[in-house]
């Protein structure tokens, strides 16, 4: 099999030497090579392509593994290159909506087209780093992947902009867990309570997480109003310890809108389940939410 990578970065350098060393004809392009790319280049006895061209003919699979915001322009100028029934893996950071216009550009162009997401840090794990793909064609690039030492799920059923969807999604969840974390612990260390915080928090920690996500949204809508008030004193409480929250204000935002649009828009019922509420928390949030 012959696959083109189009970005010699961190993401495509990664790929490129284990592709290469389970046998793939492995072809590389990048504009700009830095050392670390030539090296590799040398590495595997292949010439860096400045850009896309008549040697992608024969390229059965290409890895885009540029940035984001080029991950459409590079796509077009790859596909006229690209035989019939090939197949792209954008392992972009683009947007949804970005790679659900790239599937469709390449399903135009007779091109498979497999929205590529890494859901760990390239660094620490190399190959090994987990990727999340959907679209046409991601079974098939798992079964390739793998064979160079890749770990792959495909999500069933999925279309392109699915998995990135998803990994944009986790980072909300992480990267907002994160922020919370870090003022949680500095407070608790500052008042020299923080081992005994993590013994208070055990019960949250035997709790599955789906479960605890599902409890919080459904409790949230009913008693958003009454956290709103305890959500304003943690505020008053790290003021007065020296450490005021950049992260609780837009906690607090959050209860208040929900608040004020039971003033307006009851309930379905008095102990809606996780569903319900979500559709209730949709179909109340403002224009633009």
């Amino acid at each position: 099999m012959r696959i083109a990578i189009i970005g010699l970065g961190e993401v495509g350098r990664c790929f490129a030497a284990p592709l290469h060393a389970a046998g793939f004809e492995v072809s590389v392009c990048e504009v700009r090579p830095a050392a670390a790319a030539e090296e590799l280049a040398a590495s595997m006895g292949v010439p860096i392509h400045p850009g896309p061209g008549a040697w992608l003919a024969e390229a059965q699979w290409v890895l885009s593994c540029v940035t984001g915001t080029t991950a459409l322009p590079v796509l077009e100028a790859v596909l006229p290159h690209l035989a019939n029934g090939a197949s792209v893996a954008d392992f972009t950071t683009a947007s949804p909506a970005v790679k659900r216009e790239a599937a469709a550009k390449a399903a135009a162009a007779g091109i498979r087209y497999v929205d590529t997401a890494v859901m760990g840090a390239i660094s620490l794990n190399l190959v090994r780093t987990p990727l999340l793909v959907s679209g046409e064609g991601a079974g098939d690039f798992k079964a390739f992947m793998e064979q160079a030492g890749g770990r792959v799920q495909v999500i069933d059923g999925a279309k392109a902009g699915d998995a990135i969807s998803l990994k944009i999604l986790r980072s909300i969840f992480t990267k907002g867990m994160e922020a919370l974390c870090v003022e949680l612990l500095m407070s608790a260390e500052k008042q020299g309570v923080r081992s005994e915080l993590y013994a208070q928090l055990a019960d949250i920690d035997q709790t599955p997480l789906r479960s605890f996500m599902d409890m919080l949204v459904r409790t949230h809508v009913v008693h958003a109003r009454r956290r709103a008030h305890e959500v304003h004193d943690a505020q008053g409480e790290l003021t007065a310890q020296g450490l005021s929250s950049v992260v609780l204000p837009g906690v607090a935002q959050r209860f208040l809108a929900t608040a004020s649009a039971l003033e307006h828009t009851p309930l379905p019922c008095d102990e809606p389940s996780v569903e319900q509420a979500i559709d209730w928390l949709l179909a109340t949030a403002p224009t633009g939410s």
